[in-house]
Order: structure tokens, then C-alpha cells, then sequence
């Protein structure tokens, strides 16, 4: 069973206070970049793994979803979506995405925010994944950026010149990482960039685009700290297709 940090009362009163959770969709920066890699959703219908407060299941369902299933591992996660969800066509879940089954060929689009580097099992969560969706049909997931995870102890230093700099070290070492994040020990999963896209591909999908975020200029000038996200990608954004 995936680590259920969401449910610990530390970690969430302190992650219900980021901006991407206070402001919704609007709070996340990455937001806009996500958005284009989405296709028509008019009648499509939606699974929203890792769901949280339900921003995106909502969002889809105003863009014509016909249905959206929302899956959290967290009672918290699904207790705040059912209350802030007034939509029959949106249904939320408790479940844990090392073992989620869904049944074959019941989704047009699998949708995933900052989820998947929790899950230990990536190779068989894409397999059924892939079961999951119609021909034609796309995944699109973003994940904490490997260059991001990748340390035993990720945080800013110093260069030489007083730059920040983000340390990478230990990158193909793969497995386990816990880093302290509103609580203690809180546990990911790192993967390199390379095993995350020859996992899908070895799954059968195809790539249709990946992004490794970096704000605008626009987005820097109205958030000035956003400018210290152009040192290293902290998101990798993924749209993937099944033939």
C-alpha cells in the first residue's frame, strides 16, 4: 500500500494552505501548459487519478466531460471533493493506485496532477492504465521532475558565483526517497526520465508530448518567486496516446 501522508494532520492543514489548493487550477502555474496538452473532452469520459479536492474533475465536466471517476488514496482528498462537488456525472473513490483495477476499455481520457511519483509500481499501473482506455484514447499525468527528486537531500545552495543551485545526485539510483515536506519522511518513488518514458512506451503508448516546466516571463512578473523555478525543472508534464 502506497504511503497515505495526505491523511496525516500535520501534512495536510499545512499542504490545504499551498496556493494551487486555496485557488484552484488558477493557483497552479503549470496549470496553462497542461491545458494544451488536453484534447477535446466534449462527451469523453474522464478518469482523475489522484484527484485531491476535485479541481480538475470539476474543470473537466465544465469543459463537456460526460462522466469524470476521481480516485484518491486519502479520506481527507475525497471528503473536501464530495463537499465542494455539486455534479451526479462526477464520482470520487477511495483507492490506492499500487493496486487500482479499472475495467477495460471504460475511459477516454486518464488524467493524473503530481501523483504518480508516489506510486512504487509504475510499470504495472501503466499496463493498467493502458487496459483501462479506448483506442485513441489519452494519458496525461505530471509528476514531480526526476532532476527535481533525484538528491537524498534536495534543497537551494550556493554556487561559487552565489547562484542558486539545485543538487542532483544519486540520479540513477532509483527507488525510495523521503524528504521532510510539511511532515517528516514523506515517501516518492524516483525514476529516471528515461524509465518513465520507456515505461509508457514498453506499455504501448505513444508520446505525443512532454514539457519540462519552466514559467513564463509573464508569470515571473506577476509571481517574482517564481523566477528561481528556470534553475532546474521541478514538474514533467506527459501526454501519451494509446494507438
Amino acid at each position: 500500500m502506497a504511503q497515505n501522508i495526505y491523511d496525516n494532520s500535520d501534512f495536510f492543514a499545512g499542504y490545504s494552505q499551498l496556493p494551487r489548493q486555496v485557488n484552484g487550477l488558477d493557483g497552479a502555474p503549470e496549470w496553462s501548459a497542461i491545458r494544451a496538452m488536453l484534447a477535446d473532452l466534449t462527451g469523453k469520459r474522464v478518469a482523475d487519478l489522484g484527484c485531491g479536492f476535485g479541481w480538475a474533475s470539476r474543470w473537466m465536466r465544465q469543459q463537456g466531460a460526460a462522466s469524470v471517476l476521481g480516485f484518491d488514496l486519502s479520506h481527507n482528498m475525497i471528503d473536501r471533493a464530495r463537499a465542494d462537488t455539486n455534479d451526479a456525472a462526477i464520482k470520487y473513490r477511495i483507492a490506492d493506485l499500487e493496486i487500482l483495477e479499472l475495467p477495460e476499455a471504460a475511459f477516454d481520457v486518464i488524467y493524473s496532477a503530481l501523483t504518480f511519483h508516489y506510486v512504487q509500481d509504475f510499470g504495472r499501473l501503466i499496463v493498467m492504465i493502458h487496459a483501462a482506455m479506448v483506442h485513441g484514447g489519452d494519458l496525461v499525468f505530471t509528476i514531480e521532475h526526476p532532476i527535481f527528486m533525484a538528491a537524498a537531500h534536495p534543497h537551494w545552495t550556493r554556487d561559487e558565483d552565489d547562484r542558486k543551485t539545485w543538487p542532483v545526485n544519486g540520479y540513477s539510483i532509483e527507488g525510495e526517497r523521503r524528504t521532510d515536506w510539511f511532515a517528516k519522511g514523506v515517501l516518492k518513488q524516483h525514476r529516471t526520465l528515461a524509465t518513465t518514458i520507456n515505461t509508457l512506451i514498453e506499455g504501448g503508448f505513444g508520446i505525443r508530448r512532454i514539457e519540462e516546466f519552466a514559467p513564463t516571463p509573464e508569470q515571473i512578473e506577476q509571481f517574482p518567486a517564481l523566477a528561481e523555478e528556470l534553475e532546474r525543472p521541478m514538474m514533467l508534464l506527459v501526454s501519451a496516446r494509446k494507438p
